[in-house]
């Protein structure tokens, strides 16, 4: 049996409902991040976008590939885990007899599930030294939200932008800036330096070390040398 791919994925909703996205990460076989991806969603509620993401990721991994997948969203994991084949059961509907919400969301995820090995764990949102792909996924879902672009691993993207302080990312070819640093807006000018807490890749597409010295370059976070050079990165 294929080894087990480990994602997470993450909804946003800035209102609730409000402006929305969907993302999810997959983890690389060296702990970093392989692929991302995300998508705006308009205006939708936090649960629909929980959903939207939790079916994207599965109508976009290989469903003979056992697969984990690691989300923030108690409503997402209890609808799949525990109250769905009451759901299927009882004709889509409650145990009070009332329509399942979000019923199209549900009943395709259903069809996905079908067949598949998928073990889901729950990991708690917005932690410090929480996990690096649920804090990505997390990320990515709340600045698709704010621009309604797409963007991802797909489209070129290199890195989602990140908002507001670091948590605990863990970069790669598409994850986001590294969580090197809780010193403010100062930390993030162009060419500060920060040791590493992770490893990733510099935009010049160099490796770096965790613990390693990184400086934040016009294209992210990298080589300090990368930083203060004006040629582009190739």
């Amino acid at each position: 049996m294929a080894e087990q791919i480990i994602a997470a994925c993450d909804g946003a909703s800035k209102g609730n409902p409000g402006a929305a996205a969907w993302a999810w990460v997959l983890a690389a076989p060296d702990g970093t991040v392989d692929r991302w991806e995300a998508g705006p969603l308009g205006i939708a509620t936090n649960n629909v976008a929980e959903l939207t993401a939790l079916r994207e990721l599965l109508a976009s991994t290989d469903p003979t590939v056992p697969l984990q997948v690691r989300m923030d969203s108690q409503y997402a994991m209890k609808a799949v885990t525990d109250w769905l084949p009451g759901w299927r059961k009882r004709g889509w509907k409650t145990a009070a007899g009332t329509p399942v919400a979000n019923r199209d969301l549900v009943v395709r995820i259903d069809e996905l599930l079908t067949g598949r090995a998928v073990d889901f764990v729950y990991v708690p949102a917005h932690q410090v030294d929480g996990d690096p792909y649920n804090d990505v996924a997390d990320r990515a879902a709340s600045y698709v939200a704010r621009t309604q672009q797409a963007a991802g691993t797909s489209l070129g993207s290199e890195m989602p932008p990140q908002e507001g302080p670091q948590r605990t990312g863990r970069p790669s070819g598409g994850a986001k800036a590294p969580a090197n640093s809780r010193r403010g807006r100062s930390a993030r000018s162009a060419g500060a330096t920060v040791k590493a807490k992770f490893p990733g890749h510099c935009p010049c597409g160099r490796p770096y070390a965790q613990g390693e010295t990184i400086a934040k370059t016009p294209r992210g976070w990298g080589h300090p040398s990368c930083a203060t050079s004006t040629a582009p990165a190739t």
